[in-house]
């Protein structure tokens, strides 16, 4: 019943299947980069820095082979920005991963538990909270940093980027999670389990967790947003990936430094990939919160 109200929610909403299409379209473009992009933007062997700073093709100097124009190593912009998006998307998907696995457990443990257990897992929470995302992303990226050395940090950053990004989102899922299982802990199925003589853990984890996955599921629809605009304001303020292998961030920063000297499209374009691909997101997490809101229904 409940899929077909969700199924039904969701072909009645222009809007939501718009979002849909584009996230599919750009999901799908990332991933199968090497065979959608005209040019492999990495390889040195086919790029030439006489074709830097090309236009788009519509312009007076635009160059058929260059759709959306060059950057200022000759790279083409359309191909970065496929390529780009596979870094920015996999960062995300795998950093909200992180916080949703260290978040639920420890929502369900702090929930079940109760006690001095959940006290010290809340007040950890409530202390991290009073430092916003972004911060806590820097501290942990520059700890790293620091301890691996610059060369060495290059050859890890994408796990540092998963890590510092993760570590800065699994306060809502813990939260949303414990005050579920407080509702759910006192319930007649619950209290069956017990009995029976079934571990915490199993009960925690076999029949507690399957009932408050909904909400956990639109946090992390809106986190993998989130966590995406995180990565590309990680790699603008250059503690991201190098720049050898850009994400959507990295392009924007290295465009910011041509904008006012008239080379304009390395970073709109870029830009505006990363903002339709962040409202998309959104739009769905939107309308999966609505979907799964029983008042709504």
């Amino acid at each position: 019943m409940l899929d077909s109200d969700i199924w039904y929610s969701f072909r009645h909403s222009p809007l939501t299947i718009g979002a849909a299409i584009v996230s599919l379209i750009l999901v799908l473009a990332a991933l199968f980069a090497p065979i959608v992009a005209p040019h492999d933007p990495f390889d040195p062997a086919s790029i030439s820095i006489m074709d830097s700073f090309y236009p788009p093709v519509w312009s007076a100097d635009g160059q058929s082979g260059f759709l959306l124009g060059t950057d200022d190593q000759g790279r083409d912009v359309l191909s970065t920005i496929l390529y780009g998006m596979r870094i920015s998307l996999a960062v995300g998907f795998a950093s909200v991963l992180l916080a949703m696995m260290l978040g639920v457990t420890l929502g369900l443990v702090a929930g079940y538990v109760g006690g001095v257990t959940d006290t010290i897992i809340m007040r950890i929470a409530d202390v991290q909270l009073t430092f916003p995302a972004i911060l806590t992303a820097l501290l942990i990226d520059g700890v790293a940093r620091a301890l691996a050395g610059p060369q060495a940090y290059d050859e890890i950053v994408f796990g540092v980027l998963v890590l510092a990004i993760g570590l800065s989102f699994w306060v809502q899922y813990a939260r949303t999670v414990r005050g579920s299982v407080l509702v759910e802990a006192n319930k007649e199925y619950v209290l069956a389990a017990r009995l029976i003589g079934l571990r915490p853990v199993t009960i925690m984890f076999r029949h507690v967790l399957p009932n408050v996955l909904g909400p956990v599921l639109v946090i992390a629809t809106i986190n993998l947003a989130l966590a995406i605009i995180t990565e590309a304001t990680l790699s603008f303020l250059g503690v991201g990936v190098p720049s050898t292998q850009p994400s959507l961030g990295t392009l924007i920063r290295i465009g910011n430094d041509y904008l006012f000297s008239g080379e304009w499209w390395i970073t709109i374009f870029p830009g505006i990939t990363l903002a339709i691909l962040a409202l998309a997101v959104n739009l769905l997490g939107d309308w999966l919160r609505d979907a799964l809101n029983p008042k709504l229904r």
